[in-house]
């Protein structure tokens, strides 16, 4: 089946929108993007894009499917059985994509329930995002993410807990390299792993062909991770001028979940575990300096949200975009961060671009939302979710 659309501006992922061209998809890709007047005669169905823009589908590369946003995420997730849990997932990787997210990163689950969510919907069983997901998070004993993640201690462990992850069949490795705002009696500025385990994790994944990501948001553990060969650093919030330094040299990808705190602070007085807020607290000011030190820097940002962490609601990932522009970043670059560089983080190199033989994983929004950010972020100016060249 083949559908052009046309009408509107084309932003590619990459470059400001333009004006003129059309976007022909031919089953589930992209077949030619082109000026309007090379679609002369054609015959086939037309999607009318006048006032709009058609750009690729968004990114999150930090999600928790697992997680529903409720005011204590993990005990929240405590109480329901697995059959329940995975159904709950499932529900939450599509309201992802009805909120114009159609490729998702799963940075920790639940003792693999996500993989089937991930699977259903890779495979088309299940209308979903493209999903990644990690497993189970890799960290110390006493460490952030320690009640469901894969405790390990010292070289040996934390190799044999990669092995058990890519046995498991995850994509990617999520190592946690500090303390973090979710963990009780954990500091976020302490580094937890050594250099030697983040160095040892980090190799075992890439012999296997594995991307990393490093839950990191202490300076120290930040390093240990960039110097030990991280793909992303997750969070960043107490990057310093080094941190930044070795972090564009290396080519790290730096995925700032500015939502997570931010919704913490929204939400203070609603439930929410009183160790988080006072964290949420104290780190918040910090975490935004930082995002804007890597984006002056030039540094690489690749959107992500932390969906499912309190009232962070999946559905609702594309807020993320406003945040970051209210940090500093023009609309553009934060859109180019949930899209093409994203899709660069994930190794995606078929998605989060419009572009000839690329999937049709589209987003139509009203406006230009390289001019106004508001138009992609906000649900209701999104005219229409396209996945795999379906319309949803």
């Amino acid at each position: 089946m083949s559908a052009l659309y046309t009408g509107g501006m084309v932003f590619d992922g990459t470059n400001k929108s333009i004006e003129g061209h059309a976007v022909l998809v031919q089953g589930q890709r992209i077949d030619k993007v082109a000026p309007v007047g090379e679609f002369d005669g054609f015959s086939g169905q037309r999607v009318e894009t006048t006032g709009g823009t058609l750009m690729p589908g968004l990114f999150d590369c930090h999600v928790h499917l697992c997680y529903d946003g409720a005011a204590d995420p993990f005990t929240a997730m405590s109480k329901i059985d697995d059959a329940h849990l995975v159904i709950r997932a499932l529900r939450h990787a599509q309201a992802a994509l009805r909120g114009g997210v159609t490729t998702t990163r799963d940075c920790g689950g639940k003792d693999y329930l996500e993989f089937a969510v991930r699977d259903a919907c890779n495979g088309g069983e299940f209308l979903g995002p493209t999903i990644r997901a990690a497993g189970r998070m890799i960290c110390m004993t006493g460490g952030h993410g320690n009640r469901m993640g894969r405790v390990a201690d010292g070289v040996d462990d934390v190799v044999k807990a990669v092995r058990e992850q890519i046995h498991a069949g995850c994509d990617f490795i999520k190592i946690m390299a500090t303390g973090g705002v979710m963990t009780p009696g954990v500091n976020p500025e302490d580094a937890h792993y050594t250099a030697e385990e983040m160095a040892a994790g980090i190799g075992e994944a890439g012999r296997f062909h594995r991307h990393t990501a490093s839950h990191a948001q202490g300076r120290d553990g930040i390093l240990n991770a960039v110097r030990g060969g991280i793909d992303s650093i997750e969070h960043g919030i107490f990057m310093d001028e080094v941190c930044c330094t070795e972090m564009k040299a290396a080519g790290t990808y730096l995925v700032p979940t500015l939502a997570a705190v931010n919704n913490i602070l929204r939400h203070a007085d609603q439930g929410i575990p009183a160790y988080a807020v006072e964290k949420s607290q104290r780190v918040a000011e910090r975490h935004r300096a930082s995002v804007k030190m890597y984006y002056d820097a030039g540094g690489r940002i690749a959107m992500g949200t932390d969906a499912g962490t309190p009232f962070n609601r999946h559905g609702e990932n594309a807020l993320e975009l406003e945040y970051m522009v209210d940090i500093g970043m023009s609309p553009l670059d934060a859109l180019v961060s949930g899209t093409s560089t994203a899709a660069n983080l994930l190794r995606e190199s078929e998605r989060g671009r419009v572009e000839s033989g690329c999937f049709a994983d589209l987003l139509v929004v009203n406006g230009d939302p390289c001019e106004t950010i508001t138009m992609a972020s906000r649900k209701e100016n999104h005219r229409l979710v396209v996945k795999n060249g379906v319309a949803i």
